[in-house]
């Protein structure tokens, strides 16, 4: 399996580079590596898990330290897992303005680096969770294998040489370098989407009723599809023609209507 030590010796067969100076600019270099990688792959292997616990009359989540990108926010309430969603902190500074008010959360936002805004303000108190996107622990001769060492390495590897033939001032092989990392990138981003499109198949989940359900309390409706759409409408997903803000078949919605997620589609 591959490791830190691992990557450092093919690094200097790859560059024939053994000077001090090289060696020591090594841990620089596959810090720059992990750092291209964290902004260019959207991997389940980043994705992290992490509870919360939202007091009564909270408004404001602390994040864990090194969020990058909040996934998902959910709470429970009366043992029901309820996905809150995703608004800009502007959105739900102009939907929940009085902060002192309280009332159940539909929204969350991110704030700022380390901060989660919920609104309305929790009127009880619920536990939950946050998905969240986070870099892995950095590869050194301590810490020597990471998600990017276990699980795609030859991406990692030419990161690495992108940074190592630069310091070289190699800057016709960075290129080649930046060519195969580029390709392999794209290899890497095709597997996430196959395994997104694997778990979009499975059984929706049935927090998804309340989901919608909350959309509905927020005032949003359902458009009619006109006839020159619904051919072009028709081959959508029944989520992405709800989240455009149309219905399946452009059909009135029956009078014995209940707001949950399947009647939406």
């Amino acid at each position: 399996m591959a490791n830190y030590t691992y990557l450092v010796n093919e690094l200097i067969a790859a560059t024939e580079n053994d000077s001090t100076e090289f060696l020591n600019f090594i841990p620089n270099m596959t810090n720059r590596a992990e750092e291209r990688l964290v902004k260019d792959l959207d991997d389940y292997g980043l994705v992290s898990y992490t509870s919360v616990a939202v007091s009564t009359g909270q408004n404001k989540i602390t994040l864990p330290t090194g969020t990058r990108i909040v996934k998902n926010f959910n709470l429970v309430s009366n043992g029901t897992k309820i996905n809150l969603l995703m608004r800009t902190d502007e959105y739900i500074n102009d939907y929940w303005p009085v902060s002192a008010s309280t009332g159940e959360p539909i929204y969350y936002g991110r704030r700022n680096n380390s901060t989660v805004l919920i609104a309305p303000t929790a009127a009880s108190t619920y536990a939950g969770e946050v998905v969240y996107v986070s870099r892995p622990t950095t590869l050194t001769s301590v810490s020597n294998t990471n998600y990017f060492s276990d699980y795609c390495y030859d991406l990692l590897f030419n990161a690495c040489m992108i940074e190592a033939s630069m310091f070289q001032k190699d800057y016709q092989t960075a290129t080649l370098y930046q060519q195969q990392y580029s390709q392999l990138l794209e290899l890497q981003r095709n597997q996430a989407r196959r395994t997104r499109r694997a778990d979009m198949q499975a059984p929706a989940s049935p927090a998804g009723n309340r989901t919608s359900k909350m959309e509905a309390e927020a005032g949003k409706k359902l458009m009619e599809v006109s006839s020159d759409k619904k051919k072009s409408l028709g081959k959508l997903p029944p989520k992405v023609r709800n989240k455009m803000g149309y219905k399946k078949k452009g059909g009135k919605v029956s009078s014995g209507y209940k707001c949950s997620h399947n009647s939406l589609y």
